[in-house]
């Protein structure tokens, strides 16, 4: 593999560092069930993360 193959192993392990931590933020979401201001601001947090993602895949294609 040469340096666009290692690239790929970095971005997807970044992703699933990613992925992981949106796990722990909607276990905390759950949490803070009675805030709906948090909730809001989570939910933006994680949209925009899952566009993040999308642009940063689309870069190294």
């Amino acid at each position: 593999m040469g340096k666009s193959g290692n690239m790929m192993n970095v971005v997807k392990g970044v992703a699933g560092g990613m992925l992981a931590g949106m796990a722990v933020g909607y276990a905390g979401k759950k949490i803070l069930d009675g805030k709906p201001k948090m909730k809001k601001n989570a939910n933006r947090a994680i949209h925009s993360m899952g566009q993040f993602l999308d642009t940063v895949s689309y870069m190294f294609r």
